[in-house]
């Protein structure tokens, strides 16, 4: 069961126009909300990166926090499962083909929710090898655009590769990876990327840090430097669905030892006990 334009059925039923201009222009964006115990986690947030979004490609938020949290709670009620995956998509609505905003539209809104899986414990013991690229994205990739084809030929060449993600680069820097935000461990320290124009401000980015710091696991939140990552102790890839998971190999070179670090399995833990304490309970 899907959501489309004030109406829930099955997703064979639902239709949007061709001169939609998502379809035309990719012109939009959303936001994917894991649900745990079929409870939204940590919807405010979510819910606030969505306005954050729509305020950056100057769209009128189509409801209030409230309607959003009714209709993304009876969406959940009207699938099966205790864990989902809710895609949540805003475009600016159907209009005559012509780049600039059109007068008097409708926006239009649509969410599915999808089973929420997460990584295999085998995954989780033995790490994911990525490959690096150069990130020759946009330059609000704090929006949360619906226009994603860099994100997917960047992710491609890690599928290519036999690898899980791409790691990406932009003038010597790390900026996140295709579908992930991207971690490094050095001399014990986690350092993560800031949140600026150049990545996309991650929930779980958000948890982990929320972790480190309450574990007392020292933190830096600076630019990152690509000598910086291949010099690296670890490296961990985080996002909704991987949660965090160790990278153990770079461009077919092992990280540390070319297995999963003691800080990552600290983390691990630490991130299994919040799912279960706070992430199954309504807040």
């Amino acid at each position: 069961m899907i959501y489309l334009n004030g109406k829930f059925m099955p997703i064979e039923e639902a239709r949007v126009p061709v001169l939609d201009r998502g379809f035309i222009f990719g012109d939009g964006v959303y936001e994917l909300i894991p649900v745990y115990s079929r409870r939204p986690f940590r919807l405010h947030e979510h819910l606030r990166r969505l306005q954050h979004s729509l305020d950056g490609i100057r769209l009128a938020n189509p409801h209030g926090e409230d309607e959003w949290d009714r209709l993304i709670r009876e969406l959940i009620g009207r699938n099966e499962g205790q864990d989902q995956s809710i895609y949540l998509h805003v475009t600016r609505g159907v209009a005559k083909r012509d780049h600039a905003f059109p007068p008097g539209v409708r926006p239009t809104v649509f969410m599915m929710s999808n089973p929420l899986v997460t990584p295999p414990p085998e995954l989780v013991a033995s790490g994911v090898a990525v490959v690096s690229a150069a990130d020759n994205r946009w330059l609000r990739c704090d929006i949360k655009a619906i226009s994603l084809l860099p994100n997917v030929l960047l992710r491609q060449q890690a599928v290519d590769a036999g690898a899980a993600e791409t790691l990406l680069l932009r003038e010597g820097f790390l900026t996140e990876g295709a579908a992930s935000n991207i971690f490094v461990v050095q001399n014990g320290v986690l350092l993560a990327p800031p949140k600026d124009n150049l990545m996309l401000p991650g929930i779980t980015y958000d948890v982990i840090l929320e972790l480190a710091s309450a574990a007392r696991i020292p933190c830096e939140v600076r630019r990152i430097a690509e000598s910086e990552v291949r010099a690296a102790q670890e490296l961990w890839l985080t996002s909704s669905a991987k949660e965090v998971l160790a990278i153990t190999h770079l461009d077919g070179k092992p990280v540390g030892d070319g297995k999963p670090g003691p800080l990552f399995r600290q983390m691990h833990r630490l991130y299994q006990d919040y799912k279960a304490s706070v992430m199954r309970k309504d807040g």
